[in-house]
């Protein structure tokens, strides 16, 4: 088969379409014949070797495609060859076949294209784990979301709309109008204005909000961390922030680390907030399925037209170089895609 290989970690030109061993179904495992493969903040630092948990070079990422199946191994039940479904995938997505579980396939909604059902698995329950699993937000509670025009942005706000909280989601001013349509109530633009003062600004409050999803990471884990009234929650995700450019940049990457807050137990307590961090491979790791909890709940948000996906901008396998410095330009309103 075809893969978009990280050769090497470095800058997008790392990335190049080889041939590579098919991947074997085993028992309860399915073959996707992958159409779209949807490209994730954390494929691009493991190219250039800031991701931990990747695979070592050369190596293929990706975590989640929509195809069709095209083999099932041994014990899948529910399924069959042809079938048009959507799935997350411990790397190895970014190829002409992919292998996971049956019990994380979700089958791609009728009128749905492959970008779309791409656009889906990690995105959504990522978003979903930061709202309502760990985020526990509540109809009239507040919520800020930062990267709000991004893949896991848009989810969140979109699952948040439906919980029925007031929003504020930074990103840059041209992307305003956009994030409003996607249910922000209040937009922020990260790059000209200071997102607590203006937080504080709209509200009139010292510690307005119940809820932070932030992927960011450095000093604004701290800074939204501040902004949360007793009871309240931020919910870290990532830590974008210590990317720059198109290769691995050491001092860069220290110095976000090093203004990242100190949690201390007894201030938390006295001041009754908490910090929480999610990694989806950690839980996926754990659980042994990533769509056995979730798959149900975002099955219904489909349904009911909650989860509405949004493609930015989609790039063959032979253009992972351009999709990649795309997404790191943060070019994007939605999603990142490749097609197969």
């Amino acid at each position: 088969m075809r893969a978009l290989v990280i050769t090497e970690h470095g800058p997008p030109e790392m990335l190049k379409v080889l041939e590579q061993p098919d991947p074997q179904p085993g028992t309860g495992q399915v073959r996707i014949a992958v159409k779209a493969a949807g490209i994730n903040f954390a494929d691009l630092m493991a190219r250039v070797g800031l991701y931990q948990d990747a695979p070592k070079p050369p190596c293929v990422v990706g975590y989640e495609v929509a195809g069709e199946i095209e083999s099932v191994g041994d014990g899948v039940e529910g399924f069959s060859v042809g079938d048009r479904v959507m799935a997350p995938t411990k790397f190895g997505g970014y190829a002409e076949l992919a292998v996971t579980p049956a019990a994380d396939l979700v089958a791609l909604p009728d009128g749905w294209s492959f970008e779309q059902g791409a656009a889906v698995p990690v995105v959504y329950a990522t978003a979903y784990a930061a709202i309502v699993r760990y985020g526990a937000l509540h109809a009239g509670e507040r919520v800020l979301v930062h990267a709000a025009a991004g893949g896991v942005g848009i989810a969140a706000t979109q699952i948040a709309r439906k919980v029925g909280g007031e929003i504020f989601g930074t990103a840059s001013a041209s992307k305003h109008d956009a994030i409003r349509g996607f249910g922000v109530d209040h937009a922020i633009d990260y790059r000209t204005q200071d997102f607590a003062k203006e937080v504080r600004r709209i509200t009139g409050e010292e510690t307005p909000l119940d809820l932070v999803v932030d992927g960011i990471g450095g000093a604004s884990f701290k800074k939204g961390y501040k902004l949360l009234r007793p009871g309240g929650r931020i919910v870290m995700l990532g830590a974008s922030a210590v990317m720059e450019g198109e290769r691995r940049n050491i001092p860069r990457a220290l110095r976000t680390v090093v203004t990242m807050p100190r949690f201390n137990p007894l201030t938390m307590m006295s001041s009754s907030r908490a910090a929480i961090g999610v990694n989806m491979l950690r839980i996926w790791q754990d659980k042994g399925s990533m769509m056995g909890e979730y798959g149900k709940p975002l099955t219904e948000l489909m349904a009911d037209g909650t989860i509405q996906p949004v493609v930015a901008e989609s790039f063959p396998l032979e253009r992972g170089a351009d999709a990649h410095r795309y997404l790191a330009e943060r070019r994007n309103v939605g999603k990142v895609v490749l097609t197969v």
